[in-house]
């Protein structure tokens, strides 16, 4: 398993899954499909017709591996969702990613759907009272 350091794409109010990793993996690669072929409309060079068809059989690879990861992601849910509510939040990894390395999602930054946004049916859901962002108090600084 490589060290190198990452970019971890977060949301506010979620915990991504790789499965969204794995989504800009094949967007990234559908864009360098659709690219390679217009080099070839444009030049007729046969070097970019098979680039584009190389790179069209990885994408349905990273296809596959997208799809299994949202089984396994849809399968937490039906499953446990009790768990798959604390991943989502960030308590915990989801269970099909490695624990070393995981830092809890900074919550510090979340509104309250109540308080912030005046959507009544939320009250049952006010984090206004959440302790602090346990990303924060293990010592990263806020999410910016």
């Amino acid at each position: 398993m490589s060290e190198d350091a990452v970019y971890v794409r977060g949301v506010t109010g979620i915990q991504l899954h790789h499965v969204t990793d794995i989504q800009d993996a094949g967007r990234f690669l559908g864009n360098a499909v659709m690219a390679l072929r217009a080099a070839f409309v444009r030049t007729g060079d046969e070097r970019y017709s098979g680039l584009s068809a190389e790179v069209g059989d990885l994408l349905a690879k990273v296809r596959g591996l997208e799809n299994a990861a949202r089984g396994n992601l849809h399968a937490l849910h039906s499953r446990d969702p009790e768990r798959f509510v604390r991943c989502r939040e960030g308590d915990e990894p989801w269970p099909d990613e490695i624990e070393a390395g995981f830092i809890p999602r900074h919550t510090c930054r979340d509104t309250c759907l109540y308080h912030d946004h005046d959507v009544l049916d939320a009250i049952t859901q006010c984090i206004c009272g959440r302790p602090p962002c346990r990303a924060c108090v293990i010592g990263g600084e806020p999410a910016a």
